[in-house]
């Protein structure tokens, strides 16, 4: 148990003692998701970069009927069998576990952190304690066990892992799980992610979004305070290509490295047409996005 140190060195009072203070240091480190490197043992764990995962919870017997399991078509067409999509294929059979965004004008407390095998971020087992039911939700960065949350409309008192509409959030504030028009939310929903209120007007609000464009969005829109947990994500090595064949994700081969009847790029040219897709397309430059009609 760490000691806590009542007097204030702002107001006037004395600095803690230095082994207070590395005691606090090493409290608060082992909050936080650190990143393991393995030892050099073999070619597949010599660059290998893990996250430590020692402060979620390996069990969940709360919830076993939100635990589903999903169908997986492999990239493969249902009807004919042949391949829609490319580089998908086997892998090892994962669960789908039930995600809840909304419960409206209730409070809760976290019970745990858990693993998802199906996202890149983190999901939390909550407690609502008016209707004495369990649920889950995304996980918010810096909320652990312990911390309680709301969700209500007209909140005024904000903490992190808060949900409401985005009229009660001051401009500059983070937030995630933002939703759209369909009331279901679409932005700031992967591991690390968040979106920042710019400006906000009467019935609409500027938002920019994790890629950084900017959008107006309705002002009654809801989102949860704070960033998306697992901010490390991006900066995990997998060493091996045998982890990626784990998750279902099968070799990329260049186009140039394959027979002139398989790829436009094919054959023993190098260049000679700009880059094009499988099917003729051009992949550099062109632009994507339908104009305006006037």
């Amino acid at each position: 148990m760490v000691e806590q140190w009542t007097e204030n060195p702002c107001v006037g009072g004395s600095n803690p003692p230095l082994d207070n203070q590395l005691n606090n240091l090493k409290f608060l480190t082992n909050l936080f998701m650190k990143l393991i490197k393995l030892k050099p043992n073999t070619s597949g764990t010599r660059h290998q970069l893990n996250i430590q995962k020692s402060l979620l919870s390996k069990t969940n017997n709360v919830l076993k009927s939100s635990i589903k399991g999903k169908k997986e078509n492999a990239g493969k067409s249902t009807v004919t069998g042949r391949t829609t999509v490319w580089h998908k294929g086997r892998g090892c059979k994962s669960k789908y576990r039930k995600i809840t965004f909304l419960k409206k004008d209730s409070t809760s407390f976290v019970v745990c952190t858990m693993f998802d095998p199906r996202r890149s971020a983190f999901i939390s087992l909550n407690f609502d304690i008016e209707s004495q039911e369990f649920y889950q939700t995304l996980s918010t960065s810096s909320v652990y066990a312990g911390s309680i949350n709301s969700f209500n409309k007209e909140e005024k008192d904000l903490f992190l892992g808060d949900r409401t509409s985005i009229d009660n959030i001051p401009p500059g504030s983070i937030v995630h799980s933002l939703t759209g028009k369909n009331g279901k939310p679409l932005f700031a929903l992967s591991a690390g992610t968040f979106c920042q209120i710019i400006q906000k007007q009467v019935n609409s609000c500027k938002v920019r979004l994790p890629s950084g464009s900017v959008i107006s969005i309705n002002s009654k829109s809801l989102a949860t305070l704070g960033s998306i947990s697992n901010s490390q994500h991006n900066l995990v090595q997998i060493g091996k290509a045998g982890r990626n064949r784990l998750k279902g994700i099968r070799p990329t081969v260049r186009g140039i490295a394959m027979n002139p009847v398989d790829h436009p790029h094919g054959g023993r040219t190098n260049g000679g047409r700009p880059s094009v897709t499988p099917w003729g397309k051009p992949t550099k430059g062109k632009p994507t996005v339908k104009k305006k009609k006037k």
